[in-house]
């Protein structure tokens, strides 16, 4: 299997699983450290470069596909990392590092604080108007979260939590401004141009392994007969569980990266 065919592979299967069950959060770093990783297998210098940076002139970042839900995946990687001021690693991170971060991964560079990343992208007018990606800063210009759809973010509270996904709790009186750097919608199974391979696949795998760490097993029936032809690509019987396929998956594609 070429390094483009996994990366497709990959992305093929993080589709099947956000149809099969809701995104599961996952133990403290564990997707994380997944991600890191393959990103440090795969990447020429174990560190991923950024191919696109976001501007302050109202323009969406064409990042090669990447769209809003690539951002809420990304981003959901490091639900139960550790909020440390200043931080920017799967180590422990604030609400601008893991922004940050989140958009690194993809292959897009951001600001690192607060009041720079409010001021990048696209203004979106109002919550109504918000989509999966969007960014929106809170508290006066003190915090930022990643909205993720469904009237719920992904942010990184305070010292003493997590990186957690929440439940919106403020409404437009209470935002400073909300922030698109790339489209809502598009063709998320286009690879990243430059520098970005890796980092989709981080991100992609990521996804996966947090859904896999929760140890959620859906199963196959009717509709789902696509994810079973895609898992016997790689070779995975389908007499198991879905969940023991998807594991299996997993590791068919980290062998095939190394």
């Amino acid at each position: 299997m070429t390094f483009t065919e996994m990366v497709s592979t990959i992305q093929q299967i993080q589709a099947q699983l956000a149809s099969l069950s809701p995104a599961a959060q996952t133990t403290p770093g564990s997707g994380a450290a997944f991600a890191d990783a393959l990103t440090g297998a795969t990447a020429p210098s174990g560190t991923v470069e950024t191919s696109k940076t976001a501007s302050t002139d109202g323009a969406l970042i064409d990042g090669g596909g990447v769209t809003g839900d690539g951002v809420v995946a990304a981003a959901k990687q490091y639900v139960g990392v550790p909020y440390v001021f200043g931080g920017e690693s799967s180590s422990g991170m604030d609400c601008s590092g893991l922004v940050q971060k989140t958009f690194s991964d993809l292959g897009i560079s951001v600001p690192r604080l607060v009041h720079e990343q409010q001021t990048v992208g696209q203004k979106v007018d109002s919550l109504k108007d918000a989509k999966p990606g969007d960014l929106i800063v809170l508290n006066g210009g003190d915090h930022i979260a990643i909205y993720a759809g469904n009237d719920t973010v992904i942010h990184a509270p305070y010292e003493g939590r997590t990186v957690s996904v929440q439940k919106a709790w403020f409404t437009d009186k209470d935002i400073v401004t909300i922030r698109r750097i790339v489209p809502a919608t598009g063709d998320a199974t286009s690879v990243p141009r430059t520098g970005g391979v890796a980092a989709s696949t981080s991100a992609n795998l990521a996804a996966l392994s947090a859904m896999l760490g929760q140890g959620t097993s859906p199963s196959l029936s009717g509709s789902d007969t696509s994810l079973s032809s895609l898992l016997s690509t790689l070779g995975v019987s389908g007499s198991s569980s879905t969940a023991q396929q998807l594991l299996a998956a997993r590791a068919s594609i980290t062998g095939a990266a190394g």
